[in-house]
């Protein structure tokens, strides 16, 4: 499996292995013991969630779960094509405020690793996308959350005005947010890679 360090540290892009033939392909998408392997220890997943947008230009996001059943989520595109967004939310982070996005499709396979204390969103590219995610912790509707998806300047490459939940449209802005996240340093795996 490939790793890739991103401009935020502790978010990773993860790029498993495809192997194909006139048939199609066959890929490991998450494999604990090469990851460990290449000193990538993640939290243990206890759910997996899948989503279909039927419309290009649906955006998702900015989500959190705040603590004590903060998540972390591995994403990656089962259909279509998206830009899958993360922000950094921790008070006190040298990099609070600051965002990383990545192309994420069925055909590049490319997998985005949020940890918790980050911001999440898309946005789809294509018509019915799909996207799934492993998650480590279960969903809790008390502690779920968003921020507006324009208050960051986030480039998300749109071509007018993006399909959103009213959830989502309703969203405070990031500077009127009060993060429930606080910085505790760097991630120990990423002085590994």
């Amino acid at each position: 499996m490939q790793i890739e360090k991103t401009a935020l540290p502790g978010v990773l892009v993860l790029v498993p292995r495809r192997f194909g033939d006139d048939r199609g392909f066959f890929s490991e998408s998450w494999n604990r013991r090469l990851l460990h392997e290449a000193g990538v220890d993640l939290p243990e997943f206890v759910q997996d969630n899948h989503s279909l947008s039927l419309v290009s230009g649906t955006l998702r996001g900015l989500h959190f779960q705040a603590p004590p059943h903060a998540q972390g989520k591995l994403v990656r595109c089962g259909r279509g094509r998206l830009f899958d967004v993360a922000v950094d939310i921790r008070k006190g982070s040298p990099t609070y405020g600051q965002w990383v996005g990545a192309e994420l499709s069925f055909q590049n396979g490319r997998q985005l690793w949020i940890p918790p204390g980050f911001l999440h969103g898309f946005l789809t590219r294509e018509p019915e996308t799909e996207i799934l995610y492993k998650c480590t912790d279960h969903y809790a509707p008390d502690c779920d959350g968003a921020v507006a998806w324009d208050s960051i300047g986030i480039e998300w490459g749109l071509e007018g005005r993006p399909i959103l939940s009213a959830k989502d449209a309703e969203a405070p802005a990031l500077n009127e947010f009060d993060s429930p996240f606080t910085y505790e340093g760097p991630f120990d795996y990423e002085a590994r890679l």
